[in-house]
């Protein structure tokens, strides 16, 4: 049911990402595992914006893994910017609160 219980938990962030540095078109992964109960929603943002995944668009090249990592297929880069490059946080969320994750960032390797 809908109820409370007992049992639940808060989430807590239980493994937190590390800063990253990429080569450009290398995949990379940035870490996030969280508990709590009900088991909480992991939502990824980068320098305070979401970060959509290929759960919003299956075209995205970042997919939220089971555990709530973050995965890159390949790093963007370009002339015109660096869209991943940023500073990324992972929030997770249940009925009874959120829990955020420490910064990370990810870096793009030198031309």
């Amino acid at each position: 049911g809908s109820h409370p219980q007992p049992e639940d938990t808060a989430p807590r962030i239980v493994e937190h990402p590390t800063d990253v540095l990429v080569s450009k078109g290398e995949p990379a992964t940035l870490s996030c595992k969280a508990e709590g109960r009900p088991a909480p929603v992991v939502e990824w943002y980068k320098d305070g914006e979401r970060v959509e995944t290929d759960r919003e668009d299956p075209r995205s090249h970042r997919t939220l893994l089971p555990g709530g990592s973050l995965f890159f297929l390949r790093i963007l880069h370009g002339r015109r910017g660096k869209p991943d490059e940023g500073v990324y946080v992972c929030v997770a969320r249940n009925y009874l609160g959120e829990a955020t994750s420490r910064n990370a960032s990810l870096e793009v390797a030198g031309e």
